[in-house]
């Protein structure tokens, strides 16, 4: 299968040869391998994530564009349903087969990216020595769930759909579930203290945004996300956790997600901060630079 990825820091190796000091970053839903920009302030020499001392590998997940996925395939709505359990394996393998690593220092998730990395600790939870959960939870539900619904059935009611089986791009279907998404992403006091001019603009460029998507690429994103619960096996993470939470997320507020996460999973720590930027402000993790330094020192 193909693989979209990139690395930054220098891989090393312990008296087997293996690689020792991997650290996996996974991206959020509308990312890619690229995502790991979101968190650049934390990332180098000398920062928390040190790349004199990790070796980070940023991939683009299962079922992204650039990996695998229906658009890239050309496989459309022949390429097999697919879950954040089969997004984990997919990683998997591709560590296996490309580094030759079958443990990792750490995993850090963000939104999407945290439901791989808190189902990847409660299958596998010897793969990695800490994990670090960014604006994520354990299950899809109440609006969130509402939302991918809604989105697919956007996609889904196009009288060009055909059940994935359409002939030209659905355009117009695609930019409006990402547009759909623009409520969201972003504090409710941004949005109330935001221009509508400008409020305007951005759903402008989301719709931009959009029209360069496919629409099975979403709905099978979408599928997997809704059908994502963990509850039942998330006490079986073991590993060393950083939970981080933004106050002002409207998809995970803290107290409905990160909370109850921190007090199933018995080894974590849990770090909550404000962010205007609110879903989208683990751009701002300098805020607590400080405090995942501390976490991060005993792994270096």
């Amino acid at each position: 299968m193909k693989v979209e990825y990139t690395t930054i820091g220098t891989p090393i190796k312990n008296e087997e040869g293996k690689i020792a000091n991997g650290i996996v970053y996974l991206h959020g839903w509308g990312g890619h391998y690229n995502s790991i920009r979101r968190i650049a302030d934390i990332v180098g020499l000398n920062k928390p994530l040190d790349t004199s001392k990790f070796f980070i590998i940023s991939i683009s997940t299962l079922g992204t564009p650039n990996s695998s996925c229906p658009s890239s395939t050309k496989l459309a709505n022949k390429f097999p349903k697919y879950s954040i359990e089969d997004m984990v394996n997919f990683q998997i393998e591709f560590l296996k087969a490309k580094f030759d690593i079958n443990h990792l220092k750490g995993i850090i998730g963000n939104s999407m990216g945290g439901f791989e990395a808190l189902t990847w600790a409660s299958k596998y939870p010897n793969y990695m020595d800490f994990l670090i959960s960014l604006v994520s939870s354990y299950k899809v539900a109440g609006q969130n769930y509402a939302l991918f619904k809604f989105m697919n059935r956007i996609i889904e009611n196009d009288p060009n759909y055909n059940n994935g089986a359409y002939l030209k791009p659905l355009t117009l279907a695609t930019k409006l579930a990402n547009e759909s998404m623009y409520p969201y992403g972003l504090s409710s006091e941004f949005y109330r203290a935001e221009s509508n001019e400008n409020m305007d603009l951005a759903m402008d460029m989301m719709e931009e945004e959009g029209a360069e998507m496919d629409a099975n690429d979403i709905v099978y994103r979408n599928i997997a996300s809704t059908s994502y619960d963990i509850e039942d096996i998330i006490s079986k993470i073991k590993t060393k956790t950083l939970i981080v939470a933004i106050n002002q997320d409207q998809y995970f507020p803290p107290e409905l997600d990160a909370i109850p996460m921190s007090k199933i999973i018995k080894n974590s720590h849990l770090i909550t901060y404000d962010s205007i930027m609110g879903h989208i402000g683990t751009s701002e993790l300098t805020k607590i630079e400080k405090e995942i330094n501390e976490f991060l020192k005993e792994f270096k």
